[in-house]
Order: C-alpha cells, then sequence, then structure tokens
C-alpha cells in the first residue's frame, strides 16, 4: 500500500494511505544500514501487520522530488515562510535568510505577515511594498479577521505541499489552526524579556486539508547558513536583481564597489529596496569571509 508521512516521532512515522487510513509503521532495518532514513513528507510503499490495530512496516521509500535538510521534510511545492508584523518585531536579515535559501534550493516561495492588528498600516504596506517588489507573493493576515489577504493565502496554498517555517513567536501554529482547525497545534506567547517567541513546535508534522493540500508545520529556529553557496551566485538569489545582471561595466561586477554598476543605479532610482541590498553585501562579504578561511 502506498501513502505520505505526516509525521515522525520516536522511530515511528505516520502514513496516511490512499484508503484513507493512518497506519503507525516502523522503518525496515535495511534503511539503517543504507543510511537512509524517512522524511515526513516521504512518499512510501508499507506492508500493512495489522488491519485492526492500524500498524504497518516501511518497505520502499520512493523517489524524492527535493528535500529540505532544516527543517527535514520531503517533496515540497512551495513554502511559506512566516514573520510576524510586530510581537516580535520581523527581522529583514533573517527573514532574507529564509528567502535566499529557498531560492538556492529552487523552491518557490510565498510570504506571510501575521499580526497585522498589532501594526501599524504605514508599517504593513512598507513590508509588503519591498517583497512584492522582489517578485514574492505576500499575504498580510490576522488569524481574527477573515479578510481577502487571508482569503489570498488560502488560495496559494490549495493543491500544493506548503512547509510553513520561520522563527518561533511569530504565530505559525496559530496560523496553522486557523487554517485547519482541527491540527490542534501548541501555541506559545513571546517573552517579555527578549521579545522572542518560545518553541512550541518539537516536530515536523504534515496535515492534510483536502483537495491535494497539504500543510507543514516545521520546528521554529531562529538562524540559517549558507555556508556551501557560491558568492559569485549569490545575485541569483535576489530575483529583483536579475533584470539589471551582465548590463555593468565590468564583467563579474560583485555589485559592491565597482564603478558603473546596474544593480546600484537601479538602487538609487528606488528599482531595489536599501535594505535588501544591504542585506545582499552583508552575505556576500560573509560567504567570502567563509572562504578566506
Amino acid at each position: 500500500m502506498k501513502g505520505k508521512i505526516m509525521k515522525g516521532i520516536a522511530g515511528f512515522y505516520y502514513v496516511h494511505c490512499d484508503n484513507e487510513i493512518t497506519y503507525e509503521c516502523k522503518a525496515k532495518g535495511i534503511f539503517r544500514k543504507e543510511n537512509l532514513k524517512p522524511l515526513v513528507g516521504d512518499l512510501v510503499e508499507i506492508d500493512v501487520l495489522d488491519e485492526k490495530e492500524k500498524t504497518g512496516s516501511i518497505r520502499e521509500i520512493l523517489p524524492r522530488t527535493n528535500k529540505l535538510f532544516r527543517p527535514a521534510v520531503a517533496n515540497i511545492d512551495q513554502a511559506a515562510i512566516v514573520f510576524a508584523c510586530r510581537d516580535p518585531k520581523p527581522n529583514g536579515n533573517l527573514l532574507d535568510r529564509f528567502l535566499i535559501t529557498m531560492e538556492y534550493l529552487d523552491v518557490p516561495t510565498i510570504i506571510c505577515f501575521t499580526k497585522s492588528d498589532l501594526a501599524a498600516d504605514d508599517e504593513v504596506m512598507e513590508f509588503k511594498r519591498i517583497y512584492e517588489a522582489a517578485g514574492y507573493p505576500v499575504c498580510v493576515t490576522n488569524i481574527y479577521e477573515e479578510n481577502s489577504e487571508m482569503v489570498r493565502l488560502k488560495e496559494l496554498l490549495k493543491g500544493k505541499v506548503t512547509a510553513f517555517a520561520g522563527p518561533s513567536g511569530v504565530g505559525k501554529s496559530s496560523l496553522l489552526n486557523h487554517l485547519h482547525p482541527d491540527a490542534g497545534m501548541e501555541t506559545g506567547e513571546v517573552s517579555e524579556k527578549i521579545r522572542r517567541g518560545r518553541h512550541t513546535t518539537r516536530h515536523s508534522e504534515l496535515f492534510y486539508l483536502g483537495e491535494q493540500t497539504y500543510l507543514f508545520d516545521t520546528p521554529g529556529f531562529s538562524s540559517l547558513e549558507f555556508s556551501q553557496m557560491d558568492k559569485e551566485k549569490m545575485e541569483l538569489y535576489f530575483p529583483e536583481m536579475h533584470p539589471f545582471l551582465g548590463q555593468c561595466r565590468f564583467h563579474g561586477c560583485t555589485h559592491i564597489s565597482e564603478p558603473d554598476c546596474a544593480v546600484k543605479e537601479a538602487l538609487q532610482n528606488g528599482q531595489i529596496s536599501i535594505s535588501r541590498y544591504e542585506n545582499y553585501c552583508s552575505f556576500y562579504k560573509e560567504l567570502a569571509s567563509l572562504r578566506k578561511y
């Protein structure tokens, strides 16, 4: 029988099969010998061991279309990067790290800002303007109001496998509970002392909303490294730079210190945001430093 791994805890994998039944499975020992671990989102073949108790054994992991390492999930169609408009205040550097990671992995990305009720309209619209200009779909949501932004988010999720990711405390679990009321995800509060969220998601889990729509809830994390990337390719991970690449005076322009740079000219003309450009420079120099040592 074929199915999709919805959750994995302590060596047990919960596989949702075509017959709409979920089986609790263990992986065969051969996977350990081959150093292959089943991931949430994997399509697998199982042997049913006990139909009454709904237990089984994973016999084969079917080929993956992609795999993320942090969080460790497989076969996603897109990512939804979730940040709060306020409480905690969004960190543009961290948001761009998420986006660059997804660009590097060639995973389409939606940006969702939560808690719009806590922020002034001009703050919300500035976030939306910057990232939509960079080419990303942006939804600014409030779980207490079924507004047009929430409706648009649901349309973007429909028929796809979406991994929700982002730092803790931004409202990922609350948003998932709103989108899928049966999820029953534990939610947490933001620490008054450090204004950061507490981790409430302890494992990756996949929820089925019907109509081939799946949502991943993934453990929050606060930092990303991209040491495997090539600094010369950093420009490719900023979509708003693409129209200006190849137009600089010097071949191999880094867009940092060279004269007659088309990217810096676009920056001066307001076609690229200052905050995004500053993060580009910071990431380029970070990678250069990593290569040096």
